[in-house]
């Protein structure tokens, strides 16, 4: 096991030493999905409380974690509440001038938050659409860009906060329909990506796929319905379900690929 993963667990197993003997909920900063499945694979007997993950709505790649004292492990149901305000916020990021404004990527506002000087951790997901880009972060860092992010690349922007009891977001997607041989993980990559199973056995094997947030190096892995893939640098799908089994016995599948 690398340092740094060890550092993670350390830090994890003491956040959830504090929420049990302080009786308090502790929290962590926002986990990428390979520190998300250390997480997960920490065995249930050394962690001291629950948790739950939240990272600002359905599907969000990057979560942060609360850990819960006993009193709260049960009760506890609406995340949004329990995560907004204090821990986690939305600000929204436009172009003050649209006429002029260039088409950014989720690379440039990414790239423009880091240039700040921002820790990865205190930010979640970036979610890039025509009209701008909304962004979670930890709430120490909400003054700090609404002052300092003011340019990103060429194009000037204005940084506004979006108010938790109004937030909603739903993620778009494409619905695929195909046949593959089995719902094998393989299978499904290469219909939700449109490239062969040999170049994404690749993929697999190289630590880049998550199904539910759990890291899967087995190709043949059976997927299941309404499991989410996703694959790190390419996107994320939900199999929803399997439709019919073809005369040349290949079954029919619809999947749901976020856009």
């Amino acid at each position: 096991m690398q340092k740094e993963e060890q550092l993670l667990e350390k830090r994890l197993l003491e956040l959830s030493r504090l929420a049990y003997h302080r009786d308090i909920i502790t929290y962590s900063d926002f986990l990428n999905p390979n520190e998300l499945h250390i997480l997960h694979s920490l065995p249930k007997d050394s962690l001291y409380s629950q948790y739950r993950v939240f990272g600002g709505y359905e599907l969000a790649e990057r979560q942060m974690v609360a850990f819960l004292p006993d009193a709260l492990s049960l009760c506890t149901e609406n995340l949004q509440e329990l995560f907004f305000p204090d821990e986690m916020c939305v600000l929204r990021i436009e172009p003050l001038h649209k006429k002029y404004a260039e088409e950014l990527t989720h690379r440039d506002y990414l790239g423009a938050m880091l240039n700040l000087g921002i820790d990865r951790s205190k930010t979640g997901d970036i979610l890039v659409s025509e009209s701008g880009a909304l962004v979670f972060v930890r709430p120490q860092m909400k003054e700090f860009l609404r002052e300092e992010l003011t340019r990103i690349r060429h194009t000037t922007v204005l940084v506004t906060e979006e108010q938790p009891e109004t937030f909603h977001y739903t993620p778009r997607f494409e619905e695929i329909r195909g046949t593959v041989a089995s719902v094998r993980l393989d299978s499904l990559l290469s219909l939700a990506f449109g490239s062969s199973r040999n170049k994404l056995s690749g993929l697999i094997e190289g630590a880049k796929v998550f199904v539910n947030g759990k890291l899967v190096t087995s190709n043949g892995y059976q997927v299941h319905e309404n499991d989410i893939i996703s694959v790190r640098g390419m996107g994320k799908f939900r199999f929803i379900s399997e439709l019919a089994v073809t005369k040349k016995k290949r079954i029919s599948v619809l999947i749901h690929k976020y856009i």
